[in-house]
């Protein structure tokens, strides 16, 4: 749980930049993929990465701009990431401009459970990552390079004067 905005802004930075990288990867072609008929397809997923910022912090009394929850996913990649960076620069203005450390202690509904807004905030990244390590996965089936958030990707490996780990 975030118990003050420059913390918040500081993993915000990071994530958020890491998931834009992934979301920079994809393709138009890779968005329909999926791991099976009764799952997201890629597409949906990193949809679901966006609007869900929105959403998410409406019940947190921001105004973020972006897609509402049920808006069509896009069948641009492009687009897709245009929404992301767009809803990722105005929470973190709406943030940086209108709360404070104390704003983050700040109880809201969240989904029939009462949560700090601070706590709210940490959800929101854990979301983010859960569904990026998913779509890292659909990403390497579609044939695409997946770019290193947390160290080097496979094809990384070698810009650091390394081997990649034996497999």
């Amino acid at each position: 749980m975030f118990t003050k905005i420059d913390h918040f802004k500081e993993s915000w930075g990071y994530e958020s930049s890491s998931t834009s990288k992934v979301l920079q990867a994809l393709t138009d072609k890779s968005l329909s993929q999926k791991v099976g008929g009764d799952h997201r397809t890629l597409g949906r997923m990193a949809w679901h990465l966006v609007v869900t910022i929105p959403e998410m912090c409406g019940r947190m009394g921001l105004k973020v701009a972006g897609p509402k929850e049920n808006d069509p996913v896009p069948t641009s990649a492009e687009a897709i990431k245009k929404a992301y960076d767009l809803a990722v620069a105005s929470l973190q203005e709406q943030i940086l401009r209108d709360w404070k450390d104390d704003t983050l202690m700040v109880e809201d509904d969240m989904y029939g459970e009462k949560w700090k807004r601070g706590a709210s905030l940490s959800a929101l990244i854990l979301h983010q990552t859960h569904h990026r390590g998913q779509m890292t996965v659909l990403m390497r089936q579609a044939g695409l390079k997946v770019p290193g958030v947390y160290g080097p990707a496979l094809e990384e490996w070698g810009n650091y004067g390394a081997n990649p780990p034996a497999i």
